[in-house]
């Protein structure tokens, strides 16, 4: 029987995520419905827009996300020390935020006369809040819920709108990161809805490489667009909070890994490997199965044989699930 989705999240092992949500309905539901011709392109802002919302009050920052027309790729990355060290006033802005607070903690911001049975209840709260605060599931359905409410009232609808289950692989380790990043920003050069990286509309890549174009002396750490978790370098002492590879090199690296998928320059390679793929010691041509096949070789779990087998002992799993 399949673990559930929640015991395949092992963030002693990794904060790194990728998640994927879908569609239900059979019409391209951010896109242009081909038999109306009625536009839904500003749907997929949607989505862009509540995810940057939501990494601003969630202890979860975005690294990579690809919008298509009717399913959504995230990878995230979980903050767990961030979400330790918030006062219990800055959990429940965040929670408020969100959603409605309970008269109790009304009550107890506006420094009333309670119970300590009523503070006890308090405190499990804000437990509880806090926890969920960086919880991928919270996260996720915190924008599903809110998107397919949007789009069901303009639509004049009701009923589902995603899939019930977002699907989710946890990133164990370096390369596992990058390549289901690549992988998440190519998809719409794959999908064919974009000729390069930069050109693909509601994309981290072209976020990051237009900012890289308009601060092109900037480092990294201020380089980052709105919204996204900047890149740090490659691991060193004292290292800032980002994806651990350089910019510059992960852009040449989606830009070769681009040019060597495209359908009419399929198995082109070039005389020499990037920076990045030397440095994480992945063969080329391993690489490009990879960032084309990351969802379908891939099940819960992505990373080097040693990484899996510990984590794997970590789950109690008999076998790797993938």
């Amino acid at each position: 029987m399949p673990k559930p989705r929640k015991a395949l999240v092992l963030l002693e092992e990794t904060p790194y995520y990728h998640c994927v949500s879908r569609c239900v309905r059979s019409a391209f539901l951010c896109g242009v419905d081909a038999h109306t011709g009625k536009s839904f392109e500003h749907r997929r802002q949607w989505i862009v827009d509540r995810m940057k919302l939501l990494a601003d009050i969630f202890a979860i920052d975005i690294c990579s996300y690809a919008v298509l027309h009717n399913h959504y790729h995230v990878i995230l990355h979980v903050d767990t020390e961030l979400a330790a060290r918030w006062s219990d006033h800055d959990v429940i802005e965040r929670w408020e935020r969100l959603f409605s607070l309970p008269v109790i903690v009304q009550r107890y911001l506006a420094k009333e006369a309670i119970t300590q049975a009523e503070r006890d209840t308090v405190s499990d709260l804000l437990i509880k809040w806090r926890k969920r605060l960086h919880d991928i599931s919270w996260f996720m359905r915190c924008i599903n819920e809110t998107i397919a409410r949007q789009a069901n009232k303009e639509d004049g609808c009701t009923g589902r709108y995603w899939e019930g289950r977002y699907k989710s692989q946890a990133l164990l380790d370096e390369k596992a990161l990058a390549a289901c990043m690549a992988y998440v920003d190519l998809n719409p050069v794959r999908a064919g809805v974009a000729e390069t990286p930069e050109q693909s509309e509601y994309t981290a890549i072209k976020e990051r490489a237009h900012q890289c174009k308009l601060n092109p002396d900037a480092t990294d750490e201020s380089n980052a667009p709105n919204g996204l978790l900047p890149f740090a370098g490659y691991p060193h002492q004292n290292m800032p909070k980002g994806l651990p590879f350089r910019l510059k090199d992960y852009l040449e690296l989606v830009d070769w890994t681009g040019r060597a998928i495209l359908e009419n320059k399929r198995g082109y390679i070039p005389d020499h490997n990037p920076p990045m793929l030397e440095r994480l010691q992945i063969d080329h041509k391993h690489w490009l199965f990879m960032t084309q096949h990351f969802e379908s070789r891939f099940k819960g779990l992505v990373g080097s044989s040693y990484a899996l087998k510990a984590a794997c002992r970590k789950l109690q799993l008999r076998r790797t699930p993938n």
